[in-house]
């Protein structure tokens, strides 16, 4: 099996049959801003429009969660992962768990 893992949002992959599924695999992060994230991040509310800085923090621990996810599907010996799906539930005030989910399946092309 080579690194790459196909991912889909799809319940199935066109050109490919799934021929085991290895079951659930999932990668969960906790992120929070800085108190001077925050600050800079309510500052630029202010003005309203885009806020780059809240932004790339959504980013980076929805990319973060995907990276657990596939890792946790390579354990499985999984070569794609289908029905992906992001979750994201407040902790506490500023503090955001991101989960990313979906089937570890064994593929093989038609």
């Amino acid at each position: 099996m080579t690194d790459s893992i196909l991912i889909t949002t799809s319940t199935s992959l066109e050109g490919y049959k799934v021929t085991k599924q290895l079951g659930l695999v999932r990668g969960i992060t906790v992120r929070s801003r800085s108190i001077l994230g925050n600050m800079a991040g309510g500052f630029m509310t202010i003005f309203g429009g885009r806020s780059a800085i809240y932004t790339e923090l959504c980013e980076k621990a929805r990319e973060e969660a995907l990276q657990l996810m596939i890792q946790h599907g390579k354990e499985l010996g999984c070569n794609a992962i289908i029905n992906v799906r992001y979750d994201a539930n407040d902790v506490m005030n500023g503090l955001t768990e991101v989960l990313a989910y979906g089937t570890a399946v064994v593929v093989s092309s038609y």
